[in-house]
């Protein structure tokens, strides 16, 4: 390993991407390279990894510059949506053996404190995870509109505060610019009636924010999407999710992809009408086993869900 920082459950993806020695892999979340690395052990010299990351930090990092040192290894600064574009101009596409995506923000985001995510530190409001472009929540939050701010909080956030929080943080704006996360947090737990002793009350508002800032929603959709046609017949993607909202959409997507479909109006029904459906749901949700909560206790809320491209 890079370093001593092991990624949410690590022996648990590398089980379920059921590596080939010389297969073709994706990894949709560099981070600190914890997964890129346990994958690339187990590949032979003909075995190739492709990663990607939004955030240029990670692309940049000291891990990263080291891998790139393994000739079977690259990886591409870019979103999830850019990922039928890479396979193909990597000359892969349709030919992956196995995709993994580790949603949720990575340990270094949160500990950076000029990176906006944690209401622990104090530190701008940006919540970018590609800082190079788009639109930071500081400036989000000064032109939103109450009612679109109340449904991303409620929608995003599945805050039940989310009008008393949109409300302040509008009448706070009026009289100074919400520049930085202490601020911001303080402002949301002012506005909150009931705290809950084991949940700091900035927690869903942050997460609600980072998720519209970065549409994170849209891009988990559209890579899910993208994933099919990517993977060769037998191919597996591993998801990990680590709030419900993600997780919902990982597991409607499996079962509407592993479904048979056909028209009921043709009757009878025969075996040529039947659309398969393009994967096939492999085993039930995963969890962290104990010892790993016991040391890491990120993982506690993290999902995996894995499914396979149907041979043809």
């Amino acid at each position: 390993m890079l370093n001593k920082h092991l990624p949410v459950m690590f022996s648990e993806v590398l089980q379920q991407l059921a590596i080939k020695k010389d297969g073709i892999y994706l990894d949709c979340t560099f981070g600190r390279g914890g997964h890129s690395c346990g994958i690339l052990a187990q590949l032979g010299a003909s075995g190739r990894l492709l990663a990607i990351d939004r955030d240029i930090a990670a692309v940049q990092s000291e891990d990263a510059r080291l891998l790139r040192e393994d000739s079977r290894f690259k990886l591409e600064h870019c979103a999830f949506s850019a990922l039928a574009g890479l396979a193909q101009r990597e000359g892969c596409f349709g030919h992956v053996d196995g995709i993994l995506m580790d949603l949720g923000v990575s340990s270094p985001q949160l500990d950076s404190a000029e990176r906006g995510f944690s209401f622990l530190r104090d530190g701008p409001l940006d919540m970018r995870m590609d800082d190079t472009s788009g639109v930071s929540a500081r400036e989000w939050l000064a032109d939103v509109e109450e009612k679109e701010l109340v449904r991303v909080l409620f929608e995003y956030g599945e805050e039940r505060f989310a009008k008393r929080i949109a409300k302040a943080i509008v009448e706070t704006r009026l009289a100074s610019p919400i520049t930085d996360t202490r601020q911001l947090a303080a402002l949301i737990a002012d506005a909150v009636p009931f705290i809950d002793k084991y949940k700091h009350p900035a927690t869903r508002s942050f997460q609600a924010i980072r998720i519209e800032i970065n549409k994170e929603l849209d891009e988990l959709k559209e890579v899910l999407k993208q994933s099919i046609p990517v993977l060769k017949p037998g191919g597996r993607v591993v998801v990990i999710s680590f709030h419900s909202l993600e997780d919902r959409i990982v597991k409607r997507f499996i079962r509407s992809e592993a479904g048979a479909k056909f028209d009921p109006g043709k009757l009878p029904i025969k075996e040529v009408d039947i659309a398969r459906g393009a994967l096939i749901k492999i085993g039930k949700a995963l969890k962290a086993g104990k010892t790993e909560l016991a040391e890491n206790p990120r993982a506690r809320s993290a999902v995996m869900r894995i499914a396979e491209r149907v041979a043809v």
